[in-house]
């Protein structure tokens, strides 16, 4: 295969994720060594995940054919790109976990679900809870209403029995 079809083919791939993808994030990985970058892509080895690194020519040939062209400045030097097709949330979790720990990547920018974000807005996503807790605080707050329901009603059943037996009481003493 000549090498401008495999390079086609690999602008492509690289296309193909942009568009399936729910977030992707553009990352600088300079001064990361072998062990460290490891270690991030064992982190972020979950289904529906991939970080791969990627050449910048090949990455802006797929930012154009998706419409993104707008972020290509944004992205000079070695990237990392993260891709999730699920959760958007935990990944970058994972990423920031990982800044604070080794203090060498930088978030350069994203798009979530064809939206560009700054690195700005991407620490506020990781500051999320999980999807897990936020399904939690839902049926928390669903589940208020009805709790307090059930009280009233109970505290007007007590009363009333309150009330009947109180007066059984006195029926009995006369």
């Amino acid at each position: 295969m000549p090498n401008i079809e495999k390079k086609q083919k690999v602008v492509q791939e690289i296309q193909q994720k942009l568009e399936d993808a729910t977030l992707v994030v553009f990352t600088d990985y300079r001064g990361l060594n072998v062990e460290e970058m490891t270690s991030l892509r064992e982190k972020l080895r979950v289904p529906g995940v991939e970080f791969k690194v990627l050449k910048n020519t090949m990455i802006e040939f797929a930012l154009k054919n998706t419409g993104h062209e707008d972020i290509i400045p944004d992205i000079f030097g070695p990237n990392a790109v993260l891709f999730s097709n699920e959760d958007p949330v935990a990944p970058v979790k994972t990423i920031y976990d990982f800044i604070k720990q080794y203090k060498k990547l930088e978030v350069k920018v994203g798009i979530l679900e064809g939206q560009v974000l700054e690195p700005g807005k991407i620490k506020a996503l990781a500051d999320l809870p999980s999807r897990e807790a936020l399904l939690g605080q839902v049926v928390g707050t669903m589940q208020a209403p009805i709790t307090s329901l059930v009280y009233v009603l109970n505290a007007n059943l007590t009363g009333l029995v309150r009330v009947l037996d109180q007066v059984r009481e006195q029926k009995e003493a006369s």
